[in-house]
């Protein structure tokens, strides 16, 4: 997997950075797919800066209805239907999420001509296929705001061919089956189990992308033991208090929490406007006396998990 960050600034956009928004490219071999976090003003104009076309978006999940991280979507939706793209889109986010796209294309004149579908969530599970599951939780934030986790299933383990070939078990349609763990019967009337033969599996990717937050015991559940987090930090260590006032953190704290959930590594974003190149190294380094595994996101920089 890989994230591409659109947009790594708090509220308003910068000359520097634009509002939230992030793609998630799954980068599966055999069933693509790109998704995006979050997806404030300008965010189209973003993604004509990188390799990836609207186009090719298969799911858009919104953490929450402040306009810094949705008022780019009623944009992205019609350009990507005025391209003649039919490739279905589906919608996740909160409670009316639905409400908005309706009426914002109603009042607009606007539609779509590809299937979209739009799925107002509540906490748990809200997505699973054969590959990931996609769960989300509740935030501490003024209006309703949820954090996704993401998290790969673990692949099967390889199949040691050789060892099988020494038992006297030829390479054929079988080595598939038991390749899946099966059990099967030989001709000679043997019975091979294939977990026998497979090595441990192979643990699947786990990332978290945070909506706003202050502090909350959902926090950890979310995080614990992903391979990434990321995770605002709005404001500087000694502006913790006013931070928390509006449903932010401050550095420290997302450090902490990177620390506490025992993260792989710790992206911090959602940066305020107030934060130019030093202000920003600043802030890097206070995550990073607490939690040294950590980097502050730059619009378009690319992360591979």
């Amino acid at each position: 997997m890989e994230l591409i960050f659109l947009g790594t600034s708090a509220g308003v956009p910068t000359l520097s950075r634009n509002v939230t928004a992030i793609l998630l490219d799954l980068q599966h071999p055999t069933r693509p797919g790109l998704w995006l976090f979050d997806c404030g003003e300008g965010t189209q104009h973003q993604l004509l800066n990188t390799p990836y076309h609207p186009g090719k978006l298969d799911k858009i999940f919104i953490t929450h209805l402040h306009g810094d991280h949705l008022f780019g979507l009623p944009g992205l939706l019609c350009s990507r239907s005025m391209a003649g793209n039919a490739r279905p889109l589906t919608l996740y986010g909160p409670a009316g999420l639905q409400e908005f796209v309706e009426t914002t294309l109603r009042l607009s004149g606007s539609w779509t001509d590809y299937p979209l579908e739009v799925v107002e969530i509540r906490q748990g599970v809200v997505y699973q296929d054969e590959r990931c599951t996609v769960t989300a939780q509740p935030l501490n934030h003024p209006v309703e705001c949820y954090g996704y986790r993401i998290e790969e299933h673990d692949k099967p383990g390889a199949l040691d061919a050789a060892a099988l070939i020494a038992d006297g078990i030829k390479p054929g349609p079988l080595f598939q089956q038991l390749k899946k763990g099966e059990t099967v019967t030989l001709d000679d009337g043997r019975i091979v189990d294939g977990q026998v033969y497979l090595s441990a599996p192979v643990p699947g990717k786990k990332v978290a992308i945070f909506g706003d937050t202050a502090p909350c015991a959902e926090a950890l559940l979310l995080a614990q033991s992903v391979d990434v987090l990321v995770h605002e930090a709005t404001l500087e260590t000694a502006m913790e208090e006013k931070a928390n006032s509006r449903g932010h953190s401050s550095t420290r704290q997302a450090a902490l929490l990177a620390c506490d959930a025992g993260v792989g590594k710790l992206i911090v974003t959602h940066v305020s406007s107030r934060y130019d190149a030093r202000g920003c190294a600043a802030l890097l380094a206070e995550c990073q006396s607490v939690f040294p595994e950590c980097l502050l996101a730059e619009d378009f920089m690319q992360v591979c998990v």
